[in-house]
């Protein structure tokens, strides 16, 4: 019988080169992390003592003054928002998702960061019983409008360090908490897929939020990081809304043991076998005419570098969306991160890659090129349907 767990349950194999996506499973759980999960699934724990053992490692890594562990980021986004409402009011957290007698309960926001990560950002916010105030328009946020967003019933600012959000006309942090801090108002960084445990908080950020299961390589959970009275708050939410967000002794001890794995990670030695995998991904496809790989830095500024993929659909005789779908198909399939593709290109990731399957996704980019090169014709799918099909395709039958 196969060792692969994914085999025996009917699941494909596939190699990500998408990178920390949740829909993939969002990274590789580091073995300290699987060591600790494993040691404490069969036992019992206070879970309150648990949570205060996890403030300290948070707080030490993070530079912040406490933290706790919930089941993802979305979830910290909102229990810090009903935190900043609530305070530590039992009352008030019990009448969640009702604001109706809480005199703060308006979250604002810059436009270019109310973008989708699986779920829209300002959902996260509803969910709290908090109404989005968005500042300024998609592409331009100025520090004006953030200044006139804010009145005596706003509760927080939220602002969201991710990809997705629109990279251009929108207001450094720095400036974002100078404004909100000048009118008396908390600031709330949404900082999911970020390497940089403290620099947000050493800006001034009142709370910062992390995923645990994605750069960390911990189990499925997130992270609250910041003041002291704010993360009170948020915890205490696990007495109202936040009980359906709540995290499991294995989720809270891999958190721990990631963190701290993180301290001692070789972050250089992980850096240099990424860029060998993009180094070896742009000679496998340096034959190949239409195709240009261009190596690019990560867009938030974390310590990675991705090679981003155009192809020239007449020369390369195959669109970029319907070589990601080739790649993803048959018994070696490799998913790509391929959420810009209408535009002519997509990514390979090399942050969650298994030795020996950079060589793998080489040989697979060979294949189905060259399958494209033979074709009479250009491989050209409507990209029109291709989106209809995959809005529908993660359902269950």
């Amino acid at each position: 019988m196969t060792n692969d767990i994914r085999l025996q349950m009917g699941l494909r194999p596939i190699i990500n080169v998408s990178g920390t996506m949740t829909s993939l499973g969002a990274s590789i759980v580091v073995p300290e992390a699987v060591v600790a999960i494993a040691a404490t699934l069969p036992q019992f724990v206070e879970i309150g003592d648990l949570q205060k053992r996890a403030s300290r490692t948070i707080a030490r890594l993070t530079g912040g003054e406490a933290g706790f562990v919930t089941a993802s980021c979305a979830g910290a986004i909102t229990l810090a928002i009903a935190g900043a409402m609530t305070g530590d009011d039992r009352a008030a957290i019990e009448r969640l998702p009702d604001t109706s007698r809480l005199p703060r309960d308006e979250v604002v926001v810059q436009s270019g960061h109310m973008v989708g990560y699986g779920a829209p950002v300002e959902q996260g916010i509803r969910l709290a019983g908090a109404k989005v105030v968005p500042v300024g328009q998609a592409t331009s946020a100025e520090a004006y409008q953030l200044a006139g967003a804010i009145t005596e019933r706003t509760a927080a600012a939220l602002y969201v360090v991710s990809h997705h959000v629109v990279q251009y006309g929108q207001m450094p942090l720095g400036e974002f908490i100078d404004i909100a801090h000048s009118k008396g108002v908390p600031v709330i960084v949404d900082a999911a897929s970020e390497y940089d445990l403290k620099g947000f908080l050493a800006q001034g950020a009142d709370l910062a939020l992390y995923s645990s299961h994605k750069f960390l390589g911990g189990p499925t959970g997130g992270i609250v990081a910041g003041r002291k009275d704010l993360v009170r708050a948020a915890y205490m939410q696990n007495n109202g809304i936040g009980r359906g967000m709540k995290v499991g002794k294995e989720g809270i001890v891999g958190t721990i043991a990631a963190l701290e794995a993180w301290e001692t990670r070789d972050h250089d030695g992980i850096r240099a076998r990424e860029r060998a995998a993009l180094d070896l991904w742009r000679d496998a496809l340096e034959p190949f005419e239409g195709v240009d790989p261009v190596v690019d830095p990560d867009p938030t500024h974390n310590p990675l570098d991705r090679l981003r993929v155009h192809i020239d659909p007449p020369r390369a005789h195959i669109t970029a969306w319907d070589l990601a779908d080739q790649l993803g198909r048959g018994e070696r399939p490799v998913i790509v991160r391929d959420h810009e593709v209408e535009h002519g290109y997509f990514y390979l990731d090399p942050c969650n890659l298994h030795p020996g399957q950079a060589e793998i996704v080489a040989e697979r980019l060979g294949e189905e090129l060259e399958a494209a090169r033979r074709s009479n014709t250009v491989i050209a799918s409507d990209i029109v349907e291709r989106r209809r099909r995959r809005a529908v395709s993660t359902w269950p039958d």
